[in-house]
């Protein structure tokens, strides 16, 4: 991604609270990863989680990365990392990556905020910033994502529950919807009759908890042929030289034979 189309999405997004980056993923690699999720659905024996958030007609397949070294190349997508990076900084990390198919008949989800458990004052600063990788068509018809635009300059999250005035996130297939943790939104209603896939890619700053546990989550031998920046995404780093470290020394230093780094204390 060129410096000038990187800066019109990170525009965007200060101004609306989201992006799409159009046709940004790679054909092979949508059917790629489009045929290894359904492998995984039949593995897993997937089925609908039942609540409301997570959708009685909804399939989800959580911690990718262990899965298949297909994901791998999801984090680090070129077209994708450096639009996040400007949102946040380079020090982000993966805070989950999971899919999501919506089935038909699946209805609404409840309007949220994706920061919305943070106890922080309203509007603020990005804390994070997550995408939605479509393997499908995307469209009103099949539960494109609804968004509020601007809603992340709210001085509070949605009320849990209600629908909302907002728009559908239409988008072809290969495209990515971009947008701040704090962006009013919700997975659509599937009212056509073949499945709606994404995979919510989702970051967030180095100094927040992530929501799922990369570091328990995935075997080290996994991690360890992670390349580097993909380590760093799952919190094998430290942040700004200081945070995360053990005994002054970074996870992918102790526990991956990574490069010594340093920490601020050193400087």
């Amino acid at each position: 991604m060129n410096p000038t189309t990187r800066d019109e999405h990170l525009s965007r997004i200060a101004e609306q609270g989201y992006t799409v980056i159009e046709n940004a993923i790679e054909p092979e690699l949508i059917d790629e990863l489009d045929s290894t999720l359904e492998e995984l659905e039949r593995e897993l024996a997937v089925e609908p989680a039942g609540n409301a958030f997570e959708g009685t007609r909804t399939l989800r397949v959580y911690n990718l990365l262990a899965r298949n070294r297909v994901f791998e190349s999801i984090p680090v997508h070129p077209s994708i990392l450096p639009v996040v990076e400007g949102v946040l900084d380079g020090g982000c990390l993966i805070s989950s990556l999971s899919s999501i198919k919506l089935l038909p008949d699946e209805t609404e989800q409840p309007f949220h905020a994706d920061d919305q458990l943070m106890s922080i004052p309203r509007p603020h600063p990005a804390t994070v910033c997550n995408s939605m990788w479509a393997l499908t068509d995307f469209t009103k018809t099949n539960g494109a994502t609804r968004i509020v635009p601007g809603s992340h300059l709210n001085d509070a999250p949605p009320e849990y529950g209600p629908s909302c005035e907002s728009i559908a996130a239409e988008m072809p297939r290969g495209s990515v919807l971009v947008w701040n943790g704090s962006l009013w939104h919700a997975g659509g209603a599937n009212r056509s009759d073949k499945p709606r896939t994404g995979i919510a890619m989702n970051y967030c700053a180095g100094f927040i908890r992530q929501q799922e546990n990369q570091q328990l989550g995935i075997p080290l031998a996994t991690v360890k042929r992670f390349e580097p920046r993909l380590q760093e995404l799952c919190g094998f780093g430290i942040y700004n030289g200081l945070i995360g470290h053990i005994d002054k020394q970074s996870p992918a230093e102790l526990m991956l034979a990574g490069t010594a780094s340093g920490i601020v204390w050193d400087g």
